[in-house]
Order: C-alpha cells, then sequence, then structure tokens
C-alpha cells in the first residue's frame, strides 16, 4: 500500500479544524484567527512533536507508524470509519473491527433463512457452527452438538471419523491442511485468546494428525474453494464455497452453489426435494 501524502495532509488538517478545544478538554482561551485546534494542541494530545506533525499536514514527512496513527485517530476523536481512512491514506492496512462474538445478527439470519434453495452456515472464525439452513443440513449432515465443547467443526473433522465419510479419500489430506490452516491464521488473529488456545490444546492432545499439521506452520485463510463430497443419497456432488467475512473475520457466511454450466445444479435441486430425513448423520451429537 502507498501513503498518499497530499491526501493525508489535508484530512488531518480538516479533522483538526472540525475540532473545538472544549470537545478534546482543553480552554477555549482567548479568540482564534484559525477554526479548531492549533497544530501544537493536535501534537500535545497525541504526544508527538509539533514539528513532525507539521510535516505531516505540509505532506512533507516520512510514512507514520501504526502506533502514531492510533494516537493521532484519538487525538482527532476520530470514528471507527475515520481511523480506518486515516491508516489507509498513511499507507497501513486498518486494524480489525469490533468481534462479532458468538452472537449472529438478527438481519443475518434473516438472510440464511432466505436461502431456501442454496446451502449456507455461519460459523465463526475458529469452526464454531453458529446457524445453518435446512440444505446445508442435507448437504453435509447436523454437525451441531447439544454439547457446546462438540459445535466445533475442525474438532468433529479431526476426532469423529464418520464425519469425513461423504469427502473423497483423496480430498481429505486437502481438507486437513486448509482447516488446520486456516485455524492458525485465527489463531495469531486473536492473539491466541482463551477460546482458540482451549481448542487448539484439545486437538493437540486428541488427534496425532492434526498435532503433526499444526507444526508445519502452514497459513491460509479461507475465502473460497471448491468442496467435493460424495452424498449417500444423490451421489458425488462438486459446489463452489464463497465465503463472508464480519468485519472483524471472526464471523463467516459460507455459501454453497455448484458450478454454472455443470450437472451440479440438478444434483443441488434433486438435494432440496428429498431434504434431509434420508441422510445419515455424521457420528454422535446429532439432536
Amino acid at each position: 500500500m502507498q501513503m498518499d501524502r497530499r491526501e493525508l495532509a489535508d484530512f488531518l488538517r480538516r479533522s483538526r479544524e472540525r475540532l473545538r478545544p472544549q470537545e478534546v478538554g482543553l480552554p477555549a482561551g482567548p479568540r482564534r484567527r484559525t477554526p479548531g485546534l492549533r497544530r501544537e494542541e493536535v501534537s500535545q494530545l497525541a504526544g508527538m512533536s509539533a514539528d513532525y506533525y507539521m510535516r505531516l499536514e505540509q505532506a512533507r514527512s516520512p510514512q507514520p507508524s501504526p502506533q502514531i496513527l492510533a494516537s493521532l485517530a484519538h487525538a482527532l476523536r476520530l470514528t471507527e470509519d475515520e481511523r480506518d481512512h486515516l491508516y489507509l491514506l498513511s499507507g497501513h492496512r486498518p486494524p480489525a473491527g469490533r468481534p462479532a462474538g458468538d452472537h449472529v445478527r438478527p438481519g443475518l439470519l434473516y438472510l440464511l433463512d432466505q436461502l431456501k434453495e442454496t446451502p449456507a452456515h455461519i460459523t465463526n472464525d475458529i469452526g464454531d457452527l453458529l446457524a445453518h439452513n435446512t440444505m446445508a443440513e442435507a448437504l453435509l449432515g447436523c454437525i451441531c452438538s447439544v454439547r457446546e465443547q462438540d459445535r466445533n467443526f475442525i474438532w468433529r473433522w479431526f476426532t469423529d471419523p464418520t464425519l469425513r465419510r461423504i469427502y473423497p479419500a483423496e480430498e481429505r489430506e486437502r481438507q486437513s491442511r486448509a482447516h488446520v490452516a486456516d485455524l492458525r491464521a485465527s489463531v495469531a488473529r486473536r492473539g491466541n485468546d482463551a477460546a482458540s488456545t482451549r481448542l487448539i490444546a484439545r486437538l493437540r492432545e486428541a488427534s496425532p494428525e492434526f498435532a503433526a499439521l499444526w507444526e508445519l506452520h502452514e497459513v491460509a485463510v479461507s475465502r473460497k474453494s471448491r468442496l467435493r463430497v460424495d452424498h449417500p443419497v444423490i451421489g458425488p456432488i462438486e459446489l463452489e464455497c464463497e465465503t463472508l467475512l464480519s468485519p472483524a473475520e471472526d464471523q463467516r457466511l459460507t455459501i454453497f452453489t455448484p458450478p454454472p454450466g455443470t450437472s451440479n445444479i440438478d444434483h443441488l435441486s434433486l438435494l432440496r426435494v428429498l431434504g434431509h430425513d434420508d441422510f445419515v448423520p455424521a457420528g454422535p451429537g446429532r439432536r
């Protein structure tokens, strides 16, 4: 990403001029010749030299660090959108948005319910199944569980052999590596929080396969892929997996669609007619 010095200088100046001293806890003082805060006041609030801030506004500074940008965003009382704009103009990726957690927004659940002809589910970034529609259950079986610790798809993949039966044998190793590489990225993004640390410890203890793959330190965020399964009722089917991420990338809506111009669309139509009553559930934990 390239720093846009001219736009950055203009944005800082405009943001400074919009603020009033009393909004940041400073005395209004005597009559000001210019609106908003003075440059020296912004630099003081941000904990940086007045000369450095002046060079930022004059479009002749070196690229500011993320730490400096965070201080400026706080000093100028920027909104999240304005803060992200500040980072982008400076040539940095904005910080992650506010995590969604395990609460699925009503609007997202409504969207999931409307996808009556397309399998779709919502997971968090470490593989916990949060919601799914009827077509997803018909395609993959019910991987949800009464017990919270068993609703995790990655846990079930590495500890419940029956879950893999619908996947062709030649696809299983690739799926395993993809799960671990994606989980590795999520754990780092979460900062090794309690939930991800606990999951990794359980997986490493329960699955030698997972432990060996984890040691490879492969990283690859899952955004779009192709799924091949040998469904027990409709036979082989191949689908595109399109994943939509929440702003903080901790919730994922995955939609399974047939590749255009293939017979998979007919298989999906057959699956919709049959429903999930004929699907043999994968292992324990079925509700």
